[in-house]
C-alpha cells in the first residue's frame, strides 16, 4: 500500500521521455507506480502509457528525486530513461504563462517541452526560429512553448534538434496532457 504524504510533501509530476514509444522501451504503468513507490515516493499515479508520474514527496532536491526513479528503471528494465521533474507551482505557471493559447492558438496544435537543465544563454543564439516554417516556439527558463499547426509529426522542431542545441534533454506533452496533470495535481 503506497505511504501516504504529510503536508510537509510536495507534489511532482514525472515526465518520463521515450517510453511506450513506437514499442520500445515498454513499460507498464502498473510497474512504473511500482518503481516510485521503491524509489521513496507516495500517493503516486500515473497518467496514460506515456510516462506520466504524479507523487509525493518530501525531498526538494529533485535532481536526486529524478535519479532515483531513473536507477530504478534501469535497474529493472534496462533502460536508461531521462526523469524530468516539476512541481504543482511551476506546472501551474506553465499553463498561465504559454502565450500561444492567448493568442488564439487551437488547442490541438500546443505542445510543451520540458527541460531537464536551465540552457546556458549563449545556446539560446543557436536556435533557428524559421527551421520549421509555419511552426514557432517560445523558450520560457526550463520550457519550450510549441505552436505546431502542421502536426507533431510533420514538425522539425523535434525534441533530438532542440537537445543538440540546447546542451540538455527534454520531453514534449501536448496540451492537453499538461492541463490533465496540472488537473490531477490539484
Amino acid at each position: 500500500m503506497p505511504k501516504t504524504s504529510s503536508p510537509s510533501h510536495t507534489k511532482y509530476v514525472a515526465l518520463l521521455r521515450g517510453i511506450n514509444v513506437g514499442g520500445k522501451n515498454k513499460l507498464p504503468m502498473k510497474d512504473l507506480l511500482e518503481l516510485c513507490i521503491t524509489a521513496g515516493c507516495s500517493n503516486v499515479q500515473t497518467y496514460i502509457q506515456s510516462g506520466n508520474v504524479i507523487f509525493s514527496s518530501p525531498a526538494s532536491d529533485t535532481s536526486k528525486l529524478a535519479a532515483g526513479v531513473t536507477a530504478q528503471i534501469r535497474k529493472r528494465f534496462g533502460y536508461q530513461i531521462a526523469v524530468v521533474l516539476r512541481t504543482a507551482p511551476q506546472l501551474q505557471n506553465i499553463v498561465r504563462n504559454n502565450p500561444f493559447p492567448r493568442a488564439g492558438a487551437a488547442e490541438n496544435s500546443l505542445y510543451v517541452m520540458f527541460l531537464a537543465d536551465l540552457p546556458d544563454r549563449a545556446h539560446f543564439a543557436l536556435l533557428d526560429p524559421l527551421r520549421s516554417p509555419g511552426d514557432s516556439f517560445t523558450v520560457a527558463g526550463q520550457e519550450i512553448f510549441l505552436h505546431l499547426p502542421n502536426g507533431a509529426a510533420r514538425t522539425r522542431l523535434t525534441n533530438a534538434w532542440f537537445d543538440a542545441k540546447l546542451g540538455t534533454i527534454g520531453t514534449s506533452r501536448n496540451w492537453r496532457t499538461v492541463l490533465k496533470l496540472l488537473e490531477l495535481m490539484s
